[in-house]
């Protein structure tokens, strides 16, 4: 399995498939896990070829040093691949490939969805995804695209730029996949300390309180909780915790009727950034 460098050998790959088969994409920047692995199988259950992109797209970093401390594992994210299948197309382009030497992302309007939690506290990021995530979707011309919801406030920008860019792709969420003690895959996960890691259940098991006091408080006294908690806790700073509106993800006033929630939250570990994220109702 031998990946594809360029967007003229991926277009000359492309071109050989029939029209009537239908094709997935799996958009990543690689250091894969079993994560990535759960897109990937479902993308090839529910489509006839699949293309994996690994490309580490500098326009969604704010930090450059994250940028740089971005684990880059091919040879092991090739591997990983070939288990699940051999027919798998594997594009991992270079920046000046992808961006024809001009390293700028495009400016959107989300409706709002860039404007929390996320897109708050990572000024310009969801430009960065936005751009990649259209140039790939142009590109490659899938019909389904596959999205883990621990990037939920990821997903739902993703969903949003295919209405407003006219893009005629399914996005596919899929479910989070977490370690044995529950804290949520992650690339990052590979940078902790292995105590810390195995501390990092604290955050799973915060949400899962906040999900079980959703049914009795409000909102401002779960968050109030939740905050209490991670002062309590030294081993993690809280940077953000929110409870909102699945649709529009603008943060709860009050409970309305029939409306799906979700609590949100992005902690600092060993000086690494974790966010995880929990269906409330």
């Amino acid at each position: 399995m031998v990946p594809i460098k360029t967007k003229k050998e991926l277009l000359k790959k492309l071109n050989n498939i029939n029209k009537s088969n239908s094709l997935g994409l799996v958009p990543t920047m690689g250091a894969l896990h079993l994560g990535h692995a759960s897109l990937i199988k479902r993308a090839v259950a529910e489509n006839d070829f699949v293309v994996v992109s690994i490309f580490v797209n500098p326009t969604q970093f704010n930090n450059q040093e994250d940028l740089l401390k971005y684990p880059k594992t091919l040879t092991e994210d090739i591997d990983l691949i070939k288990k699940i299948a051999s027919d798998i197309i594997v594009f991992a382009p270079t920046v000046a490939d992808i961006y024809n030497n001009t390293t700028e992302s495009n400016t959107y309007a989300f409706n709002g969805l860039e404007k929390v939690m996320e897109g708050a506290f990572r000024p310009g990021h969801f430009n960065g995804v936005g751009t990649i995530v259209e140039a790939l979707f142009r590109l490659i011309e899938p019909e389904r695209a596959y999205f883990g919801e621990k990037d939920f406030q990821q997903l739902r920008i993703i969903q949003k730029l295919t209405e407003i860019q006219r893009l005629p792709v399914q996005i596919v969420g899929c479910p989070i996949v977490r370690e044995p003690h529950g804290l949520a895959m992650s690339s990052r996960n590979e940078r902790l300390d292995p105590k810390v890691r195995k501390k990092a259940s604290f955050i799973y098991d915060t949400l899962l309180s906040a999900k079980q006091k959703f049914g009795m408080d409000n909102a401002f006294k779960i968050k109030e909780w939740v905050t209490q908690e991670f002062n309590e806790n030294t081993d993690f700073e809280l940077e953000y915790f929110e409870i909102t509106d699945v649709a529009t993800l603008t943060p709860i006033q009050q409970k309305i009727e029939n409306t799906k929630y979700r609590a949100f939250i992005a902690v600092f570990a060993d000086n690494i950034r974790l966010i995880d994220n929990i269906a409330l109702n």
